[in-house]
């Protein structure tokens, strides 16, 4: 399963289900998992641990240095978990000290031509970069987000599951759960309906937690405030719910509000 023109390390751990194409480069402390498949001219390197059903395409570099001169050769992990597909020229580097030394994700997702995943990246399953989308290093993404193609995420930024960021986007706050953002260091422009009607909401729903996000981002009171306000903080409503944790949670860059703002 492992083509002869491809050099693998004698350190690595393959699985014997895995297929490695031509002119592939595996390094030391590599492990993958079963039926993955190298289709050729793929690079491997560091402590890269990469779990089943993966396909890579040509030239994609999984697990080289960090992009960041603070990074000083320490030991540094990449984890990468099943099914997901790596389109060509993908980059994907691990974590630095900086940020607790690893770089993960998780399972099924799609990263298209191009795209890049710098250091410290926490990216959740079933979440899609489209071509020549950029995250810089430690930005979390969480599940069923879609990144449009040539956007770039600033450093540390959080994006919210069930996000669309739109093509050509530059973020640099972050992005609430089930938020819609298009533009550069713009406001949020609407819910992303097309990813709530995804998920099976109906238009009632939807109505209703356009409602609740509109008071809970009323210009005329603080959003801590807002939030506290017993009609949005006793709704049963779960993506309130998960917009809510996510706004109580730890926000390194700030948050992006609505253009009404």
């Amino acid at each position: 399963m492992i083509h002869p023109t491809t050099i693998v390390s004698k350190n690595a751990v393959i699985h014997e289900t895995t297929n490695i194409g031509p002119f592939c480069v595996i390094g030391d402390g590599v492990k993958i998992g079963k039926n993955n498949n190298l289709t050729s001219h793929v690079s491997i390197t560091g402590n890269t641990n990469i779990e089943n059903n993966n396909i890579f395409y040509p030239f994609c570099s999984i697990g080289s240095e960090p992009q960041d001169l603070k990074y000083d050769k320490e030991v540094s992990f990449l984890k990468i978990g099943s099914n997901n597909k790596f389109r060509e020229n993908v980059t994907v580097n691990p974590g630095t000290s900086g940020g607790g030394l690893n770089t993960s994700i998780s399972d099924n997702c799609l990263f298209m031509v191009g795209s890049h995943i710098a250091h410290d990246c926490v990216i959740k399953s079933n979440v899609i970069l489209a071509n020549n989308a950029t995250l810089a290093g430690h930005v979390e993404i969480d599940n069923n987000a879609i990144i449009g193609g040539n956007s770039a995420i600033h450093q540390f930024v959080r994006i919210g599951k069930y996000a669309m960021i739109g093509g050509m986007s530059g973020v640099e706050k972050d992005i609430i759960p089930y938020g819609l953002y298009i533009g550069i260091r713009e406001n949020l422009k609407s819910l992303n309906l097309i990813g709530l009607k995804r998920k099976g909401l109906t238009s009632n729903d939807i109505n209703e937690i356009k409602s609740l996000i509109n008071l809970i981002f009323n210009k005329n009171d603080t959003i801590e405030n807002n939030i506290n306000n017993n009609f949005i903080a006793k709704s049963e409503i779960i993506e309130i719910k998960e917009v809510i944790e996510f706004l109580n949670s730890n926000s390194k860059r700030g948050i992006t509000t609505f253009e009404n703002d």
